[in-house]
């Protein structure tokens, strides 16, 4: 997770709501079969994209994150923008959605 950043409720208001650059943050588990297969997905993204800041979130490690944005299911990817959520989507997205879903 180079180019990826592990959120925790100590970094969130830094990384996602005070950050000038779109943050696009995912809300996963360890158990969760498609948030592995998303993973190395965020991965080429972040390195593809370095205008883009990504962060991941484990719900297991952060409820209060999970509680705070609803979390009913992982994994679940949010799109903030100038610290406001402005898209959301559930389920693995491919490279391609990934990238029309950030648009």
């Amino acid at each position: 997770m180079n180019n990826v950043i592990a959120l925790n409720n100590e970094n969130f208001e830094s990384v996602v709501l005070k950050n000038e650059k779109p943050v696009l943050l995912d809300f996963w588990a360890s158990w969760c079969g498609p948030c592995k297969m998303l993973a190395p997905i965020l991965e080429q993204f972040a390195a593809a994209h370095p205008e883009v800041v990504v962060a991941k979130a484990n719900v297991d490690e952060n409820p209060e994150l999970a509680m705070m944005y609803r979390i009913a299911s992982v994994p679940t990817l949010m799109l903030f923008k100038n610290g406001e959520k402005v898209n959301q989507t559930v389920g693995y997205l491919s490279m391609d959605l990934l990238e029309n879903f950030v648009k």
